[in-house]
């Protein structure tokens, strides 16, 4: 089955402690994107995949707490069963491709003009050491929603969409 690992946070965390977040992380000196995407990888689920399986790369999109994210996308036809940093992700999620192929929510808040990206993405409440979707569904928040709706709509719809214009909740401004 083809899909996408998400992961949560851990609580300990000292920035964005229970968040769902996509891999990733800061550029070490020296490193490009790619590099630092392959790397933030294989650190937090211990999985070792080479600039091959890059596919291409996502918009930046700017965040609030002064990251800018660059999404490089892969694709690992034969990946091993992920092997998490339990320093960086508290619980991991498969999520079928399709299950992506959700309606965003766009809501309002008084703080930004922007809209605020949540994606609905079910399978993601179970017992953390089931990787199977549960049917139940929860709310993803920018940067990472933004982040998935692109993907959702450049790699599965074919769809030329813009994302940094949408909004984080606040809670993830800091």
């Amino acid at each position: 089955e083809r899909g996408i690992w998400l992961l949560r946070r851990p609580m300990s965390m000292r920035r964005h402690a229970a968040q769902f977040a996509l891999p990733g992380g800061r550029l070490d000196p020296g490193e490009d994107q790619t590099t630092a995407a392959l790397r933030e990888l294989h650190e937090e689920m211990g999985v070792a995949l080479s600039p091959d399986d890059v596919v291409g790369i996502l918009d930046d999109y700017p965040t609030r707490s002064g990251y800018v994210i660059t999404p490089v996308v892969c694709w690992a036809p034969h990946a091993p069963e992920p092997s998490p940093n339990p320093d960086e992700v508290s619980v991991w999620f498969f999520i079928p491709l399709d299950d992506l192929l959700v309606t965003p929510r766009f809501i309002t808040i008084p703080e930004s003009t922007r809209p605020v990206i949540q994606m609905p993405i079910p399978g993601l409440h179970r017992d953390p050491d089931d990787h199977s979707p549960s049917g139940r569904t929860a709310l993803v928040h920018a940067p990472t929603a933004a982040v998935l709706y692109q993907f959702a709509e450049v790699a599965l719809r074919g769809r030329d969409t813009r994302v940094d214009e949408y909004e984080q909740p606040v809670f993830a401004w800091s």
